[in-house]
């Protein structure tokens, strides 16, 4: 299993760098996609013998030159993790136009992107693993949170019916939906709601970046090979 090329967007930090690190201790050669995190993505690339790739998702042109910058530098991709993605806190009525618009640019469209891009190579190979991160408020939806809740329930949906596309072709993709995880991207939460959140979830505590890590390392591994389609939520125990 050992030696596989991966393309982890929105690696340079947070869950993408904590992959970016499972996969390079596993063997893999990771290739860390970061849109303006020049710096910590090539201190990552050089920590784990991988290489930083810069391209904005939410643009097709430099999506497709990534991948094909990709395929001419190690003449394959085994696994493309689709992690790339924003959030925002808003309620519904103050969302405008662009807020939504930006919110599917990213976490809609650069996954469509970026599939799109590496998919004929998966095709040509007869083999290949997919991996989209959603959110578990993808799954139960949050308040003040209906754009990013609609946007990764549209990643779930995506998953889901590219995985009977491309089954036929011995593609399997699969979705990781993390909880609460400690991250830059969950930053706005306090002392005082990550405690509550804790509680309330049955392990009683918040998520690493780890967890998730090791839950896209077994979706990409050969113990995964009659999985796809579905949806592992990290997310300990706070939805079920």
């Amino acid at each position: 299993m050992a030696g596989r090329i991966v393309l982890i967007t929105g690696g340079s930090r947070g869950i993408g760098a904590a992959a970016a690190r499972r996969f390079a201790a596993g063997g893999d050669r990771v290739v860390v996609n970061y849109c303006r995190s020049r710096e910590k993505a090539e201190a990552l690339a050089e920590e784990i013998g991988g290489w930083a790739v810069q391209a904005d998702v939410s643009d097709s042109a430099q999506v497709r030159n990534m991948v094909d910058n990709v395929l001419d530098k190690f003449c394959q991709l085994d696994i493309l993790i689709c992690n790339a993605g924003i959030a925002q806190q808003k309620l519904f009525g103050d969302l405008t136009d662009e807020d939504w618009r930006r919110m599917f640019a990213v976490n809609v469209d650069g996954m469509f992107y970026t599939i799109r891009a590496a998919l004929p190579h998966f095709i040509h190979r007869k083999a290949g693993k997919i991996l989209t991160l959603s959110s578990m408020w993808g799954q139960v939806g949050g308040s003040c949170e209906v754009a990013y809740s609609a946007a990764k329930a549209a990643v779930i949906g995506l998953t889901k019916a590219l995985a009977k596309e491309v089954g036929p072709s011995g593609i399997t993709v699969n979705c990781v939906s993390p909880g609460v995880i400690d991250t830059e991207m969950n930053g706005n939460l306090g002392p005082e709601d990550l405690a509550a959140l804790a509680e309330e979830t049955p392990l009683e505590r918040i998520g690493r970046p780890e967890d998730v890590a090791e839950a896209l390392w077994y979706l990409a591994s050969d113990a995964a090979n009659f999985i796809t389609g579905q949806v592992l939520s990290p997310n300990g125990g706070l939805i079920i």
